[in-house]
């Protein structure tokens, strides 16, 4: 096994610098290195994996610092009224994420630079390296894996960037840590999202100022956090059914654990979702029903994505008062007939993961009477 300041040390000593930008990331790798050591149960491909993932995030997080010290001006720029997709997970927010990243005139956060945001895009020439490569161990071990289409030049979700300050969801989906997902449930995230901020200020600099369209449903628990780094956020709700979104996603990680344990808990899988994002949910309303938050809100429901996808986007486009160009209204069509991806026709028993969905959908009580409004052509449950 590894300590935390044992990765800090080989984080340093494989790039040659010092400064971490601060030491809000500490506690968390402190927890999740200790989760891991005590509860993951990781094999040998996982240990190499995750370890690895960790140790990147650390690295990155030295070379951007490196890169704020010699160009202090990065920190000059803006970054002004954002779009964050804060959905349920599976609920067709990434076919949307990928439908806006179809626009010329708006910046997202490339799947490419996600996890190694260094060195700046813009600083580069030529082609970038990190295209179509795989950034660490982990991303070897997923190709084939049950993942969704992006494409090379693909939308990637926040959650590396969060990575940066060691309080992301994405450590869940890899291995058994109850203590970890614990700590994460009830984390302040406002270091977190300064963080996040601070990188895409890297990744935009000296390239034109466009418009980010952002997304990672783990932002459903933590919106007080994340509006504080950015005040003139808006943001865009995908809206489904949770006891499909649960078993779902459940899926998702049986699939990826199951490559890093021998020891798979579905039991556990389902329990942490369920809370999870239950508690999103919660948190969710609980921040739209504060004074001018919701007006900030677009609404989509499943369904209707699946049924003409470009004019959902015509309607949120409406709604933030842009347009909808014909290069991209094409670029959107032809991204949804070639990705049009249905999930497996056959799914496992929900009592797999110890899901009932009379349960599941009690937990979501008040999601599903807020949904009538949000969504009122498309009330569930039927």
């Amino acid at each position: 096994m590894t300590s935390a300041r044992e990765l800090i040390d080989k984080a340093r000593s494989e790039t040659g610098l010092e400064d971490f930008g601060g030491d809000a990331f500490r506690e968390g790798l402190e927890v999740l290195v200790s989760s891991l050591e005590q509860e993951a149960d990781l094999n040998a491909a996982g240990e190499k994996a995750v370890y690895g993932r960790i140790l990147l995030h650390l690295q990155q997080r030295l070379m951007i610092e490196d890169w704020y010290r010699r160009h202090p001006e990065i920190d000059e720029g803006e970054i002004r009224k954002p779009l964050f997709g804060v959905s349920l997970p599976r609920t067709g927010s990434s076919a949307l994420s990928f439908l806006l990243s179809s626009d010329p005139a708006i910046r997202y956060l490339r799947v490419w630079e996600s996890a190694q945001p260094c060195p700046p895009p813009a600083t580069v020439s030529g082609p970038d390296p990190r295209r179509g490569m795989a950034a660490s161990a982990l991303d070897g071990e997923l190709q084939g894996g049950t993942r969704t289409p992006t494409g090379i030049d693909g939308a990637m979700e926040c959650q590396d960037l969060m990575a940066l300050t060691m309080a992301s969801q994405i450590f869940l989906s890899f291995a058994k840590m109850p203590s970890y997902a614990d700590w994460l449930l009830n984390a302040d995230l406002t270091a977190t999202y300064a963080y996040e901020k601070r990188v895409l200020k890297l990744l935009q600099w000296r390239q034109p100022e466009r418009r980010w369209r952002l997304k990672a449903p783990s932002h459903l628990l933590y919106l007080d956090a994340l509006d504080s780094a950015f005040p003139d956020a808006r943001f865009v709700m995908t809206h489904r059914d949770p006891s499909d979104v649960l078993l779902s996603v459940c899926v998702v990680y049986a699939d990826i654990m199951g490559r890093f344990t021998d020891t798979l808990d579905h039991g556990y899988i389902g329990e942490l979702n369920l809370r999870t994002w239950s508690e999103g949910m919660r948190r969710a309303i609980a921040f739209r029903s504060a004074e001018s938050n919701d007006a900030r809100f677009y609404d989509i429901h499943f369904k209707a994505m699946q049924q003409d996808p470009v004019d959902q986007v015509r309607g949120l486009y409406a709604w933030l008062g842009e347009d909808v160009s014909a290069e991209f209204a094409e670029a959107m069509a032809l991204w949804w007939a070639r990705n049009d991806e249905r999930e497996r026709a056959s799914k496992p028993d929900p009592s797999l993961f110890g899901l009932e969905t009379g349960a599941v959908r009690a937990q979501f009580a008040d999601y599903f009477a807020q949904m009538r409004k949000w969504v009122p052509d498309d009330g569930e449950p039927h």
